[in-house]
């Protein structure tokens, strides 16, 4: 829930260890991940009574850095590199914008809509990344599955009688969260940042993240009017340490280790699972348009982050 000038001009790139297949113990780890994920968006939704989303966001954000500061002094890594900040500024600014959109659109849609609209994130990835990447052109057939998602957000987007006109501005919203994040892995993917420590970048954008919207909250009103009960705290916990914290370290350390490409198909449980705890957990509704077009999205998806050029796997799951 997780934004140049020269193409070529990319950061060197340190020798890797040979990445392989995934095993039993990172399927696990993948399944856990993606459980964490797609919840996400029901955790936001479901405390927005008595803590706004936006205050939601800048508050686990702000917690969640004080945790990786913890950690990563514990490790002896440093989280500032002057050379790093202005990537670190662009890429913290684009993952503020995903989640004020998600935080703005939880207001009007479903958390099982968020959950699929956020991950249109790999297709505008995939259009910027060929455009501005040397190496990641897109094939013909990656071509059709950016059309068939398009299609999909086309039909899913779609007016129909059984939806309201406020749930199609969240589900917009959602979309434009798909974009930040996309222009967010463009940033990291084209900068010196994509051979950073992992919790530098973590840092970076929830740096940034609390310092635009908590004070963006209070400015709102939405500070003071929270209303913290059990229910809350438990969804804040979760969201701080949980998915903006444990969740993301797995992921790079699962980057790190397997292949990407086979990460990448896990990866698409997430949307998945997102609906399924709307529908379970919050009774959301699955209209037609919808399940034809989230359908498509994820076909879409697929195709884009199949075989045949380097994959379209997030740097920062939302």
């Amino acid at each position: 829930m997780n934004h140049r000038s020269e193409p070529a001009a990319v950061a060197p790139k340190a020798t890797q260890a040979p990445r392989r297949p995934l095993d039993a113990r990172a399927a696990g780890l993948m399944i856990g991940f993606c459980l964490v994920i797609g919840l996400q968006q029901v955790a936001i939704k479901s405390i927005a009574d008595a803590v706004s989303p936006l205050a939601q966001i800048g508050t686990r954000s702000l917690v969640a850095v004080i945790v990786i500061a913890a950690i990563a002094r514990w490790r002896g890594i440093a989280l500032w590199a002057p050379e790093q900040f202005g990537p670190g500024l662009v890429v913290g600014i684009g993952y503020t914008l995903e989640f004020s959109f998600v935080a703005l659109g939880l207001n009007y849609t479903y958390a099982s809509h968020m959950s699929v609209f956020l991950y249109t994130a790999p297709v505008f990835a995939a259009i910027g990344l060929h455009l501005f990447v040397a190496g990641e052109q897109l094939t013909p057939r990656h071509w059709a599955g950016v059309a068939i998602a398009f299609a999909g957000l086309v039909i899913a987007l779609a007016p129909s009688a059984h939806v309201s006109s406020q749930v199609l501005i969240g589900d917009a919203l959602g979309v434009a969260a798909g974009a930040s994040w996309a222009g967010t892995t463009l940033a990291l993917r084209t900068s010196v940042l994509s051979e950073a420590p992992p919790l530098r970048t973590i840092a970076y954008q929830l740096v940034v993240a609390s310092a635009l919207l908590l004070p963006a909250a209070a400015a709102l009103g939405d500070l003071g009017s929270i209303h913290m009960t059990a229910l809350a705290w438990a969804s804040l916990s979760f969201q701080s340490v949980i998915v903006s914290v444990a969740a993301l370290l797995v992921w790079f350390w699962l980057l790190r280790r397997y292949l990407a490409s086979r990460l990448g198909v896990f990866a698409f449980l997430s949307p998945i699972f997102g609906v399924g705890f709307g529908v379970l957990l919050m009774g959301d509704p699955i209209s037609l348009n919808f399940a034809f077009g989230g359908l498509a999205i994820l076909a879409g998806l697929l195709l884009v982050n199949s075989r045949g050029r380097r994959r379209i796997v997030p740097r920062n799951p939302a």
